[in-house]
């Protein structure tokens, strides 16, 4: 089934302001949305390859405060 992550930037503005702690990252298929702080990207053998991060309490030295992180070799496409 096929998966959609979104980051709600209108949320992390809105915890910000209100000082909430809201999920921000939205999982979407055709069946529902899920709602999270923190999502775990799985391979088949349930290992996992990547993780997007929310984190308003300790963001990036450069500001950002969801992030993926992952161990993988990626490839950009210019």
């Amino acid at each position: 089934m096929k998966k959609i992550i979104h980051i709600n930037q209108h949320v992390i503005r809105s915890n910000s302001k209100n000082n909430t702690n809201d999920p921000v990252i939205t999982c979407k298929t055709y069946k529902a949305n899920r709602y999270a702080h923190n999502v775990q990207i799985k391979d088949k053998d349930n290992n996992t390859v990547a993780k997007i991060v929310y984190s308003p309490d300790k963001p990036l030295s450069c500001g950002a405060k969801v992030w993926i992180e992952t161990e993988l070799e990626i490839s950009l496409d210019q």
